[in-house]
């Protein structure tokens, strides 16, 4: 058959030809549409075609179709969804797969139509940026696969605004989307729930945050926990609970209170509306029990407790709930010097305390467990007043000075001074030894200060105080030599009292060293050349002795307490 190419002429030429008449040209204008008509149809009827046609057939596969070609189609019974379509006689839309198989017949498909029709829906009435509804049908690598009519492809990071843990849990159920790739040639659409969810979160924060007030009380979700405090989702604002506003009580850490997810009624304590930010409180909810401290807890009342922390410098007791004081270690014992509570109490210990300060504003009280107990300072003035002797244990040695206890919880000090009159002591070590038991006299009591001083060398007459009477210059004295100095030597008399024999009175014979003429321990006789009790000093003479009626230099002598220089001046004796 000729195509319409071949017979360009129009109606009126053909009826106008003499070599044809009225009949002939009817006949040839008919041959024409009827061309005409099969081109079209040709058309119609090729591969991938959606074509219109009814039902006159169904066997237990197929549903047989007439869709106007020269022989009914099939179109597999599975492709229908919907029984009601199943009736002879309806109409249907299918396309044409195959103008025919390898059995001559033709191949229609019911699914395929559907398909094509939604995809032109979507291209004429859908763009990028579109939101339609969706069902999720099925779980494919990276998200999941969505029915808006086609199938459309959702992006695991698209499919909520929070982490999710399992997709599965999304499977046949019903969403809104947002259309952000149609890509015609692939026949394929991306699309996101997110950016929905995102949309809608912006669109309540703005509103929410227009409408909270300071002292509103709403709820939120725990969304994360960190050191210093909790934050909220509340329908889509983002909320602080700092570690301080969640309870009265004292927690190290936030996790102590809420875990992920859970659910909280907070109140709104501040608001930053340019910055959309929102500062929480849970604990503003309950009264604050600091409010009546003052009146509950007057300096002096004695209160009982659980210890429930300790740190180096003390225990926390905790009175009633939310309301916690400090021990400090210097109020736990009048008797130990305590350096660690641990030393004391434990965690979980019931305890007697007496409150002794309470800084409401700042929610502190210090409370002290020694209180509860006699304070043996109390009657030190009765028990050991001045000029008493006592005994006493060395407790520590110190470069000023010894500590010693008189009693549990009593200590006092003998000054480095106090320890002898006699000899000069650089050092207590020199006397004394940590427990070593003596005897001393109260020279001072200071009971506000706790402070009690004592001295050893009290217990016996100052034998400067009646040197004079003893000792005269000219005397001639026994010795043993103490010390060597490059200025003279010590010489220790019978009596106890040091005197000094400077290096000008060793000897009337030249000699190079101190060494050459005494040495430390060596008994020597000498002569007293000069007294000064005022400054506890004893200056002798060897060369004097020996020549008994030589010139006699004006020597100082060093006794403890004292330094001399080699002039005799007081800079030092070594």
């Amino acid at each position: 058959m000729a195509n319409n190419t071949e017979y360009s002429w129009d109606e009126s030429s053909v009826l106008d030809d003499e070599h044809f008449n009225a009949e002939d040209a009817s006949v040839f204008k008919n041959l024409l549409t009827e061309q005409d008509q099969g081109s079209e149809e040709g058309q119609r009827m090729s591969p991938g075609s959606i074509l219109t046609g009814r039902i006159v057939e169904i066997t237990k596969d197929h549903v047989v179709v007439d869709v106007g070609l020269k022989s009914e189609g099939l179109v597999p019974i599975e492709e229908f969804s919907d029984p009601a379509e199943l009736a002879l006689g309806s109409e249907i839309e299918v396309l044409l797969d195959a103008a025919e198989d390898e059995n001559g017949q033709i191949v229609l498909s019911r699914e395929k139509a559907e398909r094509q029709r939604k995809w032109e829906y979507i291209i004429e009435h859908c763009e990028e940026g579109s939101i339609v509804k969706g069902k999720v049908i099925r779980k494919v690598k990276g998200g999941l696969m969505v029915d808006i009519g086609v199938e459309a492809f959702l992006p695991g990071s698209q499919v909520d605004n929070k982490r999710i843990k399992n997709l599965d849990d999304y499977v046949n159920k019903t969403f809104e989307f947002k259309i952000l790739k149609i890509n015609i040639d692939r026949k394929n659409v991306v699309v996101s729930r997110r950016e929905i969810l995102e949309a809608e979160r912006i669109s309540k924060k703005a509103e929410l945050l227009e409408m909270i007030q300071i002292g509103d009380v709403r709820n939120g979700s725990v969304k994360n926990i960190t050191d210093f405090g909790v934050f909220l989702d509340m329908d889509g604002i983002d909320g602080l609970l700092h570690i301080t506003d969640m309870t009265w009580k004292r927690i190290r850490h936030p996790s102590e209170m809420v875990e992920i997810g859970q659910d909280l009624e907070v109140m709104i304590l501040s608001i930053d509306r340019e910055k959309g930010r929102v500062a929480l409180g849970l604990k503003q909810k309950e009264t604050n029990p600091w409010e009546e401290i003052e009146k509950k807890y007057p300096i002096g009342t004695r209160v009982a407790g659980k210890i429930v922390n300790l740190l180096p410098y003390g225990a926390f007791i905790e009175i009633e709930p939310g309301i916690e004081g400090l021990i400090h270690v210097s109020e736990m014992s009048w008797v130990k010097n305590v350096t660690d509570p641990s030393e004391v109490v434990k965690p979980g210990d019931e305890v007697e305390a007496v409150v002794l300060a309470v800084q409401k504003e700042e929610g502190k009280i210090s409370l002290g467990i020694k209180q509860t107990e006699h304070n043996p300072w109390d009657d030190v003035d009765n028990k050991y007043p001045v000029d008493t002797e006592v005994e006493a244990e060395v407790k520590s040695l110190t470069n000023y000075g010894a500590f010693v206890e008189l009693e549990p919880g009593v200590e006092g000090l003998i000054h480095i001074s106090d320890l002898s009159w006699i000899k000069k002591v650089s050092h207590p070590s020199e006397v004394l030894e940590k427990g070593d038991k003596l005897k001393a006299v109260v020279l001072s009591v200071d009971k506000e200060s706790k402070k009690i001083t004592l001295g050893m060398k009290q217990l016996t007459p100052n034998p400067w105080e009646s040197i004079e009477k003893n000792l005269q210059i000219g005397t001639v004295v026994k010795g043993v030599v103490t010390k060597l100095t490059a200025f003279g030597a010590f010489v220790e008399l019978e009596n106890g009292v040091e005197g000094l024999i400077h290096v000008t009175e060793l000897s009337g014979q030249a000699f190079t060293k101190v060494e050459d003429i005494v040495s430390v321990g060596s008994e020597v006789v000498a002569k007293v050349i000069k007294i000064d009790p005022e400054h506890k000093k004893i200056a002798l003479s060897l060369k004097s002795f020996d020549n008994d009626e030589g010139d006699v230099d004006d020597i100082v002598v060093s006794t403890p307490g004292q330094t001399e220089s080699e002039d005799g001046s007081e800079d030092g004796d070594d």
